[in-house]
């Protein structure tokens, strides 16, 4: 994987020590090879070992990771914020902690963002064959059917955690809770390229999903309609010319 970026892998984590130190020991060999990565561990208010598991599996790796410990839990979204404000990539990988996503599709989310003009953009990944209950898989399709019909983001699957794209571009964006939900329709609004690539998805093998906000369908609809609004009333400006002179 040749590059000449630097990659931070963010994950948001609650209650997941029993999952975190597998998660990182299969995200360092997948990209031990590449020149300069990190991953970047959010602690969610956890009252389990996540934090200390997630350190103590880095040092015995080599892993260069960032442990960052919330005193209480403020949500998915709130993590993935303070993760990638403290990322030191130019490039941000985001990943559930369950471990249901797979560390190693993150090469192809690479190769493809490597084919990118804009710089904007978001790569997705999309779970086309899901290991969630059918009840989740229902909640999920309806979601995405309503989302997709509304702001036309070309997402499939919005709700997948594996999602690479510029930590500059994240940082342009409007930021709210439960805004991970809606990270390419946002990205979209500033003029950014949207991407999808099919990935795999896993059985959560031990504890059980904490963050459940897309389950709450009055948050999904308010979220849903702040989001048009803010599309609506976001303007990208196209500059025809620029003209620079220098003192002296």
């Amino acid at each position: 994987m040749e590059t000449t970026h630097s990659l931070s892998v963010v994950i948001p984590a609650k209650d997941e020590q029993d999952n975190i130190g597998q998660l990182i020991n299969e995200i360092y060999h997948v990209l031990r090879d590449y020149p300069h990565f990190e991953v970047v561990v959010v602690d969610d208010g956890s009252r389990d070992q996540t934090l200390s598991t997630a350190v103590a599996t880095a040092r015995t790796l080599g892993c260069p990771i960032q442990a960052i410990r919330h005193g209480q839990s403020i949500g998915q979204s709130g993590a993935l914020l303070t993760g990638i404000r403290q990322a030191r990539g130019n490039l941000i990988v985001t990943m559930d902690g369950d471990g249901q996503n797979d560390p190693a599709d993150i090469p192809a989310l690479l190769q493809r963002a490597a084919t990118h003009q804009n710089r904007d953009f978001c790569i997705a990944g999309y779970r086309r064959k899901r290991k969630d209950t059918a009840w989740k898989r229902f909640q999920s399709r309806l979601a995405n059917r309503i989302r997709g019909a509304l702001l036309r983001d070309g997402v499939p699957d919005t709700g997948c955690g594996l999602k690479l794209f510029p930590r500059a571009t994240f940082l342009k964006l409007p930021w709210f809770n439960h805004g991970h939900r809606f990270i390419p329709a946002l990205v979209r609004g500033i003029g950014g390229d949207i991407d999808v690539v099919e990935v795999n998805h896993r059985d959560r093998t031990l504890g059980t999903s904490k963050y459940n906000a897309w389950n709450r369908a009055w948050a999904g609809i308010l979220d849903l309609a702040g989001v048009m609004w803010l599309l609506h009333r976001t303007r990208v400006a196209q500059v025809t010319e620029h003209h620079q002179t220098e003192p002296g």
